[in-house]
């Protein structure tokens, strides 16, 4: 626990929920706020005189390893993220991010610069997470009527065992982010992919219809089917969006302590490594979104979470073992 304290003071600054059950307070971690609009998802963080990742990218092709190194890790975060909403378990989404960095590298000879590199990648991210074997965490079969079921049986144990709301702010905001990302997982990957790039990240339907490789039309559709099945839910049980609603995440906790869901000691999300941004504190009324733009607002809440150092250092050794070599020069 030490070191999840520790990592949190050092790196996150965190939401605190119910101390003012009106206000909602957002982490830095999501996007950067400049002039009220979000950050560009599709546009890595650039430093003044730092070549852009299309350079970088013709670079790397030419065999400049030091190109191909800052290239990842120009790029790994963003995949780690899209990773992590799609398949819940953060060490899944580490193989799902090692995986897709080497599709990267080894196709970097086929972009041809007709598209913005991180379009480029972020098609080659969504159609391995389309496509490879299922996780631990879909193995599970999660769905929106079991997720009411166990919500259901949750809060009348709390009541029956007369257990008060847990007061532990950390605990809750691990409750509140792995239910978030447990209703992503009740979506079918098609249409979870399009809610995360579509509502989380906020891409347009043009960017997103090239990520995906269809029509505009049907990534609007996949994301609309999306937005209703999760907005359904979540406006006749979530509190957050509307506080008349019985879920609160401070009930669910004791509950999924008992259960071995939540484990104070090991938190995956509230206690995941994240960036730290400008604007660390950015507060938002959810009482005064409609509830289409609350729900959103919750799922854009979560931290910018960081992908882990190794990546770097795995590819530089494969690289160096000569087994991409050629690939990426070719």
């Amino acid at each position: 626990m030490k070191h999840v304290i520790e990592t949190i003071e050092t790196q996150v600054n965190y939401l605190f929920i119910w101390s003012m059950p009106r206000i909602f307070y957002v982490t830095h971690c999501p996007a950067k706020v400049s002039n009220g609009k979000r950050e560009d998802f599709m546009q890595t963080k650039k430093l003044a005189g730092e070549p852009s990742l299309e350079s970088l990218a013709a670079l790397a092709k030419k065999g400049q390893k030091e190109a191909l190194e800052e290239l990842v890790r120009r790029i790994q975060d963003r995949i780690y993220g899209l990773a992590l909403r799609t398949l819940f378990l953060p060490a899944d989404a580490e193989d799902a991010t090692q995986e897709i960095l080497i599709k990267v590298i080894t196709h970097l000879a086929y972009f041809k610069g007709e598209s913005r590199f991180t379009t480029w990648v972020f098609r080659i991210a969504t159609n391995h997470l389309l496509t490879t074997h299922k996780r631990r965490a879909e193995k599970r079969g999660f769905s929106l009527d079991r997720a009411e079921e166990q919500i259901e049986a949750a809060l009348s144990l709390s009541s029956s065992e007369n257990a008060g709301a847990c007061e532990n702010n950390l605990l809750i905001e691990e409750v509140r982010l792995a239910c978030l990302q447990g209703m992503l997982l009740c979506l079918t990957r098609e249409i979870r992919l399009a809610f995360i790039l579509g509502v989380v990240f906020e891409v347009t339907s043009v960017e997103g219809a090239r990520i995906l490789d269809v029509t505009q039309e049907t990534f609007r559709q996949r994301l609309s089917r999306g937005r209703k099945q999760i907005h359904n839910f979540m406006t006749t049980k979530c509190s957050l969006v509307n506080p008349e609603n019985p879920c609160a995440c401070a009930k669910l906790v004791p509950h999924e302590i008992r259960i071995k869901m939540l484990d104070p000691e090991n938190l995956r999300f509230a206690g995941h490594r994240c960036h730290a941004r400008e604007n660390r504190l950015a507060v938002v009324r959810l009482q005064e979104l409609g509830e289409m733009r609350r729900v959103a607002a919750l799922f854009r809440s979560h931290p910018d979470y960081a992908a882990p150092d190794t990546f770097v250092d795995s590819i530089r050794k494969l690289v160096e073992s000569g087994r991409l070599e050629m690939t990426i020069s070719h």
